[in-house]
């Protein structure tokens, strides 16, 4: 396993190359526990921490180093630990706003190519859900590909994938089968050598059975979803990637109950391109598709070219991203009020000691 395997490149190069002569080493950050890291270096793996520095220097959760992250590691002579030094510069982020009320950004994934974005087709697939997942896969920076598992459940899966197609702007969508291999051959062609692909969607919709079948191997345990409302379990308990011997890396995250969107201006104009394109045509730049006259998107739900349940999911993401913009911005001040707080009682003290 070499680190071009893993998906160096010179981007890397370059961002690591200030710390090349400090005697530390490029490695892949493989595993996240609550304790520290397992990460993946071309000697081998080390489990590894951060360094005091490190961790004096992060203020957020976000400044620490995430599943698909390259950082700068000091190896401990003659053991299998490390110490993290440094964080290597993000080519793609997928994140999220934490679970519950605080207002903090949890990153789910880094520096990843593709995202399979799994959805079953053992029930009716929830397509406000994937408009969301969606959304978040195009601000990631990486190619969102809308993966519909266990087709063999369903009755009729060329016309869910017809369904779903408007939803990706362009984008792919694949029906699979891990019990007959249908469609897998498709996905394994994606997984080539220093290629990352991040596996995200809800409980439940078969991520581990996937992995397993494209691996050759059972490296994840499978529990049957419920049979009353086809919901799963968390088979998935960490963040992990998945190394592939053929070429290529599997980030597997936990099925996800609650996704709220962190930041997503920009993938929220990539997952709804046909409503940012009908907008163009409204009469006022700032319309927001509501009440205004001359509202081309509202003509487009009138005239029955676009569903208004598509607009209102739009509306809806829209006002979230806003809102924890504004939540954002009322942190930072904040914050800067409060050092600004702390850098007047120094200068104040200074003063009193001259005096």
């Amino acid at each position: 396993m070499s680190l071009r395997d893993l998906g160096w490149d010179s981007f890397f190069e370059a961002s690591f190359a200030p710390w090349q002569t400090e005697g530390l080493l490029p490695a892949r950050v493989a595993v996240q526990h609550r304790g520290g890291y397992e990460v993946w270096t071309a000697e081998g793996v080390l489990a590894a921490e951060v360094s005091g520095r490190f961790r004096h220097e992060s203020s957020r959760p976000g400044d620490y180093p995430a599943v698909g992250d390259w950082v700068a590691v000091e190896p401990m002579p003659g053991e299998t630990r490390g110490v993290i030094q440094r964080l290597l510069r993000r080519k793609t982020r997928f994140s999220r706003k934490t679970a519950g009320l605080a207002t903090e950004q949890q990153i789910l994934a880094t520096n990843i190519d593709e995202v399979f974005i799994l959805e079953s087709l053992a029930a009716p697939v929830n397509l406000r859900r994937l408009e969301r997942f969606l959304t978040l896969g195009w601000e990631s920076g990486a190619l969102p590909t809308v993966v519909l598992t266990k087709a063999d459940a369903s009755p009729d899966p060329k016309r869910v994938v017809a369904e779903v197609k408007p939803l990706t702007q362009g984008g792919e969508v694949l029906a699979i089968s891990c019990l007959g291999e249908s469609g897998l051959g498709r996905l394994r062609k994606r997984l080539r050598k220093g290629r990352t692909i991040a596996l995200l969607g809800p409980s439940g919709v078969g991520k581990s059975t996937l992995i397993n079948s494209l691996v050759g191997e059972e490296l994840q345990p499978v529990i049957p979803v419920r049979e009353g409302d086809q919901k799963g379990r968390h088979t998935t308990t960490a963040r992990e990637m998945v190394f592939l011997q053929g070429g290529g890396v599997l980030i597997d995250t936990p099925g996800l109950r609650e996704l709220q969107l962190w930041e997503g201006a920009e993938g929220l104009d990539e997952a709804f391109a046909d409503i940012e394109a009908l907008a163009t045509g409204c009469q006022f730049a700032n319309c927001r598709h509501q009440k205004e006259t001359d509202c081309r998107v509202r003509e487009a739900v009138d005239q029955g070219t676009l569903e208004a349940t598509r607009l209102a999911a739009f509306i809806k993401l829209r006002g979230e991203v806003a809102g924890f913009a504004r939540k954002r911005a009322e942190r930072l001040r904040a914050d800067e009020q409060r050092r600004s707080r702390g850098t007047t009682r120094s200068l104040r003290g200074q003063r009193f000691e001259e005096e």
